[in-house]
């Protein structure tokens, strides 16, 4: 009996271990989205239109920061801190939900503390959903 408590002893103890290391080497870094955007899905997916419209309102609004291919190299990174994230980082580990979020919501708030301002009452929804999908066609 005794043999057997230990065994169920080590083999909880190695499936704790196990899912405490399940993820290791993959975190990708990004904080977690908010509940009132998380699980929300892109409604253009792929969509040409959608893309060549997200192209404009990025080429106005977001690449004299992120640059002209997303590289966080616009004309204006050279005086922020901290520097613009590379855009196609991003879009390789985050979720249409998370890209919406963090254009609608900007980057002023902890743990970002970064100068993008928040597009949310600059952009209708549609409009932050093209610059997703345009995001998301420069994979």
């Amino acid at each position: 009996m005794k043999r057997q408590i230990t065994l169920f002893v080590v083999l909880v103890s190695f499936a704790l271990i196990l899912s405490a290391c399940g993820n290791a080497g993959e975190s990708s870094g990004l904080e977690p989205v908010p509940s009132d955007y998380a699980g929300i899905t892109n409604p253009f997916v792929g969509d040409a239109e959608t893309i060549a419209a997200g192209q404009v309102i990025y080429a106005s609004r977001c690449a004299s920061c992120h640059g002209e291919t997303g590289m966080g190299d616009g004309p204006a990174s050279a005086s922020l801190d901290p520097k613009p994230s590379r855009l196609g980082d991003a879009v390789k580990e985050a979720g249409a939900d998370y890209l919406y979020w963090r254009i609608a919501e900007g980057g002023i708030q902890s743990p970002f503390n970064s100068s993008m301002p928040a597009h949310k009452s600059v952009l209708s929804q549609d409009e932050i959903w093209q610059v997703v999908t345009f995001l998301q066609s420069m994979e």
